[in-house]
């Protein structure tokens, strides 16, 4: 029975030795420790078609705010008798101004606007000059905020689906996160983006092992990108085959094992 003991001992190191977590990748593998990388991009998220918009424009008189803070985005109503109360809607996807195909809002009372491509300081500075220089009100502020700004994330990646975002900055590395990291099949030097440029969309790839990921215009990304990890097929055979010798391992134990009980009963 000594022996049987033995032989299990050997057998569970090997399982062990067969199944220690390896070290699967290493990020950014050619930045210097302590060495200073210049950020070379300042980012500021833009409009896109078929984006939401939450434009609220306030004042020192609050009623004067109100025909231009529809739908739903107003802090203010108007009852029947003509009395100002506080107030916000409920249901969040009514809330907003919806950008249609060709890049336009229709605002009240300035008519439709193009807003395709401005950031959201610049639409807050065009919708703040349009108001003074029509005599609309002195001194407004608006606020502009993105209602549906998502990304999609497919492939090796642990949680694949659609991430919401909150603000409008989200990073490649962020995104990744978000989805429950890499699989152990992802290759990590075929990370894809795709994205749409008008009329038409584009993808570019990047290598998680370099610091020139920090330079890629896709390194932040925009409204309704797909990140897509392409599959290491070579790492799942590996997989694959190294579950199979487990096994293998396995059944040759317990087979060794029952052998040597019947001969140590008989």
């Amino acid at each position: 029975m000594n022996k049987i003991t033995q032989l299990f001992c050997l057998f569970i190191l090997l399982i062990l030795s067969s199944c220690a977590t390896r070290k699967q990748y290493i990020y950014f593998q050619d930045m210097e420790e302590l060495k200073e990388y210049p950020v070379s991009q300042k980012y500021e998220a833009t409009v896109h078609r078929d984006d939401r918009l939450s434009i609220t424009v306030t004042c020192k008189n609050p009623e004067l705010t109100l025909p231009f803070n529809i739908p739903g985005s107003s802090d203010y109503s108007i009852s029947a008798d003509g009395n100002i109360s506080a107030g916000t809607t409920s249901n969040e996807s009514n809330k907003g101004f919806l950008v249609d195909v060709n890049g336009c809002i229709d605002y009240p009372m300035l008519g439709k606007l193009h807003v395709e491509g401005l950031t959201r300081n610049q639409l807050k500075e065009l919708i703040q000059n349009k108001l003074i220089a029509e005599d609309l009100i002195k001194d407004p502020i608006v606020s502009v905020n993105f209602l549906n700004f998502k990304i999609t994330m497919l492939g090796e990646v642990n949680s694949q689906g659609t991430i919401p975002v909150n603000g409008d900055r989200i990073t490649l590395i962020d995104a990744i996160a978000q989805a429950g990291g890499l699989k152990t099949s992802s290759k990590i030097n075929r990370i894809a983006v795709i994205r749409e440029y008008g009329d038409k969309r584009r993808i570019l790839f990047h290598d998680l092992r370099s610091k020139d990921i920090f330079n890629s215009p896709c390194y932040y990304l925009q409204q309704n990108d797909i990140v897509y990890v392409e599959p290491n097929f070579t790492r799942s055979i590996e997989n694959t085959q190294r579950q199979y010798s487990i096994f293998t391992m396995v059944m040759s134990f317990v087979t060794t094992i029952t052998s040597l009980c019947i001969l140590a009963f008989n």
